[in-house]
């Protein structure tokens, strides 16, 4: 007997109807049954692994082993009040709204992995941060004088690890991309040094595995491999030096193998103790040189393409903030046109 004939259309389209209720039902009873929260996070990050940079990866590893699954490596799929009230406590404890907000990605990127395995059907979430705690981001710079007087005692004492300060002071370079650089990347008859490794110490904690190790990879960003001239003074101290220098020997510690970020970050904040100069981060150097580079009117995509900014707002935000004197002049300016 054929099915239309003994059911009428309007109750097989029912019966179908229910058939794929049903069916919806049990999958994800089954997924349910077959993944909590903790074994999703697992199975995310040995996929994970595969396509992202170490330092990404070790990035995301600890945010998720020591935020996310001690709240929620217990339960299923995490409901949107309860990763709201997870973000109001994080906040209150003092953590930064940046950590925050990346702790909360890696948690959405273990959902929808958790989506894509059957585990849980689709969900949206809408989270909301406190505005006010929204503050622009504040850089530390050496100023002029400091500058000059750590100038000074570089050129006096040219140690591979000073030099290494000097070109940072005049190229902005992150303290990876110094720790990378090989003499075979320093090219002095084009004046340039191309930027294409960066050295990095990472931890990868894991369950019962700790370990430290030294990693070269490629830069932070695409736009971040790139050549930089090199100021014809610079390229003055570099030249006798070269002479004598293996190229694929590092230009830090002069052997075939980079030296640690952490002890050149160190023999740096010792240096400034030494110098009697104000203890600021590594990356004041780059600061410096950029704050440096808007001072002088440079335009903001050349100083994006020497820093291997992604994308020239972040060189604005970062660094041109005009002051009020500006704003004055910009006013006056139009204020002339309309006369």
């Amino acid at each position: 007997m054929d099915l239309f004939e003994y059911f009428p259309l309007q109750k097989l389209s029912k019966l179908i109807n229910l058939i794929h209720i049903s069916k919806t039902i049990i999958l994800n009873i089954t997924a349910f049954m077959s993944y909590n929260f903790q074994q999703v996070a697992c199975l995310w990050k040995a996929y994970k692994q595969q396509f992202v940079k170490e330092s990404s990866f070790a990035t995301y590893l600890m945010l998720c082993n020591k935020y996310i699954l001690p709240c929620f490596g217990t339960g299923y799929l995490p409901q949107e009040q309860s990763v709201q009230d997870f973000i109001t406590k994080m906040l209150d404890r003092g953590f930064a709204l940046k950590t925050v907000k990346d702790v909360v990605l890696v948690l959405k990127m273990i959902v929808r992995y958790g989506e894509k395995l059957g585990a849980w059907s689709a969900v949206s979430y809408a989270f909301h941060y406190p505005a006010q705690m929204e503050r622009p981001r504040q850089v530390q710079t050496l100023s002029p004088a400091h500058t000059k007087k750590l100038l000074k005692h570089l050129g006096a004492n040219l140690s591979s690890k000073n030099l290494g300060l000097l070109i940072c002071i005049f190229t902005g370079l992150r303290i990876g991309e110094i720790c990378g650089l090989q003499w075979k990347d320093v090219d002095l008859r084009a004046g340039v040094i191309r930027v294409n490794k960066t050295v990095q110490r990472i931890y990868l904690a894991d369950g019962s595995l700790r370990r430290y190790y030294l990693s070269v990879g490629t830069p932070k960003t695409l736009s971040s491999v790139r050549e930089i001239p090199l100021p014809a003074r610079v390229c003055a101290v570099l030249k006798p030096i070269k002479r004598d220098m293996q190229p694929e020997n590092y230009l830090l510690s002069g052997c075939p193998l980079p030296l640690e970020p952490r002890t050149y970050r160190d023999y740096y904040h010792r240096l400034l103790k030494e110098l009697g100069l104000p203890r600021l981060r590594f990356h004041a150097l780059r600061h410096s040189f950029a704050t440096r580079c808007i001072d002088s009117r440079c335009d903001y995509k050349t100083v994006s393409s020497i820093l291997g900014h992604a994308s020239i707002a972040t060189t604005m935000n970062l660094y041109v903030h005009p002051d009020l004197s500006q704003k004055r002049k910009c006013v006056e300016r139009v204020a002339k046109g309309w006369v």
